[in-house]
């Protein structure tokens, strides 16, 4: 458990931070603002009240010496953008949510990190003399205004292992007492990777149903079939609800493509974005578009209920599986590739200031998980460290690609590697689906298939019917009924993941796997 802080700020704008005192061990002010941390069971336990200013961030230091030429590696505000790495010293780089340092030399590796389900969006900064943790409290780009409430900022744990990767699960694991309770193997199709939401209907979907349980195989744990986006209305670019009937002349009866899925064998899955509305109510953020729609408030009960009835509905009309999408970009107004200093820009907000934005997405998540009973839910550009416990899976990273096999290698393979070690213990990890595509190159996709299947993670695949070949069925069907067992008994392990942002070398069980990711020009100049 880490020991109190060697000094406490306090930020309650945006300006520099203000230093505290304790005349009390364990209990910092400044400026109104009063800051606790007080050892308990779980680890350190951080609280603060505001003063009338309001509150920004609270920074919390440790003395400690990093050794000469440690590696660094730090998480992502949301999803990966292939941005992943151990690096070397970046006293101002920001590391979401925990911090793992390694020795040049090997010896243990020592990781800090918050709780899951954190009041503030968190995220550590390390020195060659010490460690900091910044807590973000604001509500959206502004300062909380929490009045006399006490804020439960964060939890700070710590972790130590002989190894890199076995340090990262046994801090996944003190940061996640709580994970919601493995369904089984998460196996599927979706039809975006070869489809992208245009030109496909009832009779396309139940196709690949039928496909994917030709791989299944009777498998006694039954596969999904996921509709992606298309199937409302401005289908094929994420639109926004209403989300109580499917595009016109196409998707005319939801309820029964459900209940025609489940007679395939498969079990139905549907895909929405909770947060954007193509008309306007009480419940949209007044005067702000994007997308050409208009994005919900989540800080107001009306958002809130409004989210709520949907997943109630996806339930009611048969789907098992509940996809929800774009959350951090229809608040926050970005994705947070590179992972900046802070999510969220100054300036703005959302209509209840007395709650932080952290404690809002919390509710969000709370709200779509106890609508969704026990559906299974995939948070995607959800920030995974709110949403561990309220969601089952979670996409690791940005989107794979059935076009650009560059984009599979940096998204699916980067945050597969380095998020495996929250998987089963935040959530079942989904790296994204793997293309079978006329456009991309079966040779790399099917390396990608065999990883993911052995891994024990969710497998979804997206196979286009042109794709579709002798070899392409057999290695998909290998892979399915291999994923569908649960993976390799052992799981997976990346093995050169200090030196690489793709890893090719992998322990699978007893086995050492090597996998050649490159294209023939190798790796394609990408912006993100």
């Amino acid at each position: 458990m880490p020991h109190l802080p060697d000094t406490v700020h306090v930020m309650t704008d945006d300006t520099r931070p203000h230093p505290a005192t304790s005349a009390t061990e364990g209990v910092w002010t400044v400026r109104g603002t009063r800051v606790t941390a007080e050892p308990a069971a779980d680890g350190l336990r951080v609280c603060a009240r505001a003063g009338a200013e309001g509150l920004s961030r609270i920074v919390l230091r440790w003395r400690h010496s990093t050794p000469e030429g440690a590696r660094i590696l730090g998480d992502a505000w949301e999803r990966g953008y292939g941005d992943l790495q151990w690096r070397t010293l970046q006293p101002e780089r920001a590391l979401p949510w925990y911090v793992l340092i390694t020795g040049a030399s090997g010896g243990t590796t020592t990781g800090w990190g918050v709780r899951t389900r954190a009041g503030a969006l968190c995220s550590w900064t390390v020195d060659e003399g010490g460690i900091t943790l910044w807590a973000d409290v604001r509500s959206g780009g502004l300062p909380v205004l929490p009045g006399e409430r006490v804020l439960d900022v964060a939890t700070v744990v710590t972790a130590a292992a002989p190894t890199p990767f076995a340090a990262h699960e046994a801090l996944s694991t003190v940061m996640s007492p709580d994970p919601l309770p493995s369904t089984g193997p998460v196996v599927g199709c979706n039809n975006w990777y070869y489809a992208y939401g245009r030109g496909f209907g009832p009779d396309a979907v139940l196709r690949d149903a039928r496909t994917v349980v030709e791989y299944a195989d009777g498998h006694p744990v039954r596969p999904y079939c996921v509709i992606d986006d298309g199937w409302t209305e401005g289908g094929g670019s994420a639109p926004g609800g209403p989300w109580d009937t499917g595009l016109p002349g196409v998707f005319d009866d939801m309820a029964d493509l459900a209940a025609r899925i489940t007679e395939t064998g498969a079990r139905p899955g549907l895909w929405f974005r909770p947060l954007l509305s193509r008309t306007e109510t009480a419940a949209v953020r007044p005067g702000m578009l994007r997308d050409a729609g208009f994005p919900l408030d989540p800080s107001l009960d009306v958002a809130l209920e409004t989210v709520a009835e949907d997943v109630s509905r996806f339930r009611r009309w048969g789907y098992e599986l509940i996809k929800h999408d774009f959350s951090t970009y229809d608040v926050f107004g970005r994705f947070a590739a590179g992972s900046p200093a802070e999510l969220a820009s100054p300036g703005w907000s959302l209509a209840d200031r007395s709650v932080t934005s952290a404690e809002i997405l919390v509710r969000l998540y709370r709200t779509i998980a106890e609508a969704a009973g026990d559906t299974v839910v995939i948070g995607c550009n959800t920030v995974g460290h709110l949403s561990a416990g309220l969601v089952r899976v979670q996409r690791s990273g940005d989107d794979t690609s059935g076009r650009s096999w560059e984009l599979t290698r940096r998204m699916g393979v980067n945050t597969l590697a380095f998020r495996l070690a929250q998987h089963n213990r935040f959530f079942t990890v989904d790296a994204d689906c793997v293309p079978c595509t006329p456009q991309t190159d079966w040779n790399l996709n099917r390396q990608f298939l065999d990883l993911v299947a052995r891994s024990g993670t969710a497998l979804f695949v997206s196979v286009d019917p042109a794709a579709r070949t002798d070899r392409t069925d057999t290695d998909l069907a290998a892979a399915v009924r291999t994923a569908l067992d649960g993976g390799t008994p052992g799981g997976v392990e990346p093995l050169d993941w200090l030196s690489t942002t793709a890893p090719r070398r992998w322990r699978a069980g007893t086995e050492t796997l090597v996998y050649d990711w490159a294209e023939p020009w190798g790796a394609t100049p990408l912006a993100v």
